[in-house]
């Protein structure tokens, strides 16, 4: 999907706070607190979903809580004509929660879930197993630093 940012106003930046600080308010309750119409409310969601802004209003899952409290990085090297078929391969395993291209060292960085250190071992495994996955360099993570975010950039206006 093609992003198309139009830039975000003040109003767009409070609206955003507020679904992310109470997600399970509704339309009209948004629009009494921010002082605007609920239709109001309703377009710059619209408007903010179709320019890809928002990417969904889901809930977010913790690994941990699903019982996957061990997460790693691992770098694939690959071939280079096999990218597409590796990339396919890698979204069918369930515990490959990102995977992207990079450049410098490596071909292919992911981050994984497992329920404990020999289950990465297994999720490793499975990507070596991908036809044109030549080899793999992982770290264990410890503890999180700072956790996945995007908000900030929005704040910045």
């Amino acid at each position: 999907m093609a992003v198309r940012r139009h830039g975000l106003d003040d109003l767009d930046r409070r609206l955003l706070h507020l679904i992310r600080e109470r997600p399970r308010t509704g339309l009209l309750e948004i629009a009494r607190l921010l002082g605007v119409a609920r239709g109001t409310v309703s377009a710059r969601l619209d408007r903010m979903a179709a320019d890809g802004v928002i990417t969904d209003f889901g809930p977010h899952l913790s690994p941990r809580a699903l019982g996957y409290p061990v997460q790693a990085f691992t770098t694939l090297e690959v071939e280079q004509v096999s990218r597409a078929d590796i990339s396919a391969a890698l979204e069918a395993i369930p515990e490959v929660l990102e995977a992207h291209i990079v450049t410098g060292p490596g071909d292919v960085w992911c981050r994984v879930a497992g329920r404990d250190h020999e289950h990465i071992q297994e999720v490793i495994d499975r990507a070596l197993a991908i036809p044109g996955v030549r080899r793999s360099s992982t770290v264990i993570t410890l503890s999180t630093v700072v956790p996945h975010r995007v908000h900030p950039l929005a704040d910045l206006g």
